[in-house]
């Protein structure tokens, strides 16, 4: 288990290791999994930053894109559980994932999520054919159920990150209210819903190359 903190230089160092990696390598696929709240997107746009200063063409690739809609979520009576493992497209993110390994020499073009409105947003992530390292991020990229299973794979580096749970849950519940949930139905929701898919994705951590314990 690797010790972090959220210290540009420490990020930088990793930074640096990926580009290293990636002039020998060629392009990087890094798998970043954790539990709702947990940090992945900020670790990611902190090490996305690094890289770019060291002027590695970078892409972000969020799992959140793949969530199905709310009014297919509806329809499949799902949308009281939102953001449980069957309530996302997992074929097209995989298919995506197999498209940023293979190279393809055009722009990639990939569904990024609005959090004020709930929903993905289709096109939105442009992945070029020189782009050096994605950092994709989500919550089951290390779960054992196909067709995740087939993610570990696909990627160079599958990393985990975690910090304390109270202040996991504590930033889901300010989420979840700026999302426009009341305070009440946020609390609720990081409990009942949020936490049921923390267990499971708690599960996976040991499959995970490295552990960063940030925050």
């Amino acid at each position: 288990m690797s010790e972090w903190t959220p210290d540009p230089v420490r990020y930088g160092a990793l930074a640096a290791q990926l580009r290293d990696e990636s002039r020998s390598a060629g392009r990087l696929l890094v798998a970043v999994v954790g539990e709702p709240g947990a940090g992945k997107t900020t670790f990611v746009q902190h090490l996305g930053r690094e890289l770019r200063r060291l002027e590695v063409p970078t892409a972000h690739l969020p799992m959140d894109g793949f969530h199905l809609s709310n009014a297919v979520l509806e329809r499949l009576g799902r949308r009281h559980r939102k953001g449980a493992i069957d309530t996302f497209d997992a074929d097209g993110y995989l298919h995506l994932l197999q498209r940023v390994r293979a190279g393809e020499p055009r722009t990639i073009y990939a569904p990024g999520f609005d959090h004020g409105g709930g929903e993905p947003v289709a096109g939105s992530i442009a992945i070029e054919p020189d782009c050096a390292v994605v950092l994709t991020e989500g919550n089951y990229l290390l779960d054992p159920t196909a067709p995740w299973d087939r993610v570990p794979e696909l990627a160079d580096h599958a990393w985990y990150v975690r910090v304390d749970d109270a202040l996991r849950r504590e930033r889901l519940v300010a989420r979840h209210v700026a999302a426009g949930k009341t305070p009440e139905l946020a609390t609720r929701w990081a409990a009942e819903v949020d936490e049921l898919n923390a267990e499971r994705i708690r599960g996976t951590a040991s499959r995970a190359e490295r552990i960063f314990e940030i925050g």
